[in-house]
């Protein structure tokens, strides 16, 4: 089984990936992670030298390689891995995947993603507080579409990587 974390940047995709990996004994996956170590560039440097539609493209490619791998996995998805093309369908499409939508109030995902910002090219020329919130509410509008045909939608507020991991596990089939 590929147990896919989907959900806006600043979810909580990576940390809770790593915790169910340790929770199922399953490899983890950072999609972000595999396309800058492939690339030999951070995503940051990549969207600056090469723009984000080669990345989207490069993006895609990397998730059918890693959906031919017969392992077991644990797969953090960019925040818009699932919005582009079809790349929802592709892991829909393979019967052995599961998707999880970590939901995450635009509260949450403003606090998280203000302090790290200048790290994440698509919100890094945001310079107040407020623009990063209507930047982040005008884009879960446009994604939830995406998000919300997940397999199962954990909301992530309050909760720690364990019991978030925990909550995942116990809603497998």
């Amino acid at each position: 089984m590929k147990i896919f974390l989907a959900g806006y940047m600043g979810s909580g995709k990576s940390l809770v990936g790593k915790h169910l990996s340790n929770l199922l004994s399953y490899q983890f996956i950072d999609l972000d992670d595999q396309i800058a170590l492939m690339q030999g560039k951070s995503i940051p440097e990549i969207f600056d030298l090469r723009g984000e539609l080669f990345f989207r493209k490069l993006e895609t490619k990397v998730l059918k390689e890693t959906l031919e791998d017969p392992n077991p996995l644990i797969i953090s998805l960019g925040g818009g891995t699932p919005c582009y093309g079809n790349n929802l369908e592709i892991i829909k499409n393979d019967r052995d995947s599961r998707i999880i939508y970590l939901k995450a109030s635009i509260g949450l995902l403003t606090e998280r993603l203000y302090t790290e910002k200048e790290m994440r090219p698509v919100i890094s020329h945001l310079v107040k507080k407020e623009d990063l919130e209507d930047f982040i509410r005008k884009h879960l509008f446009e994604r939830s579409h995406y998000y919300l045909q997940a397999h199962q939608i954990i909301n992530v507020e309050g909760k720690n990587p364990d019991a978030i991991a925990a909550e995942v596990v116990e809603n497998l089939p």
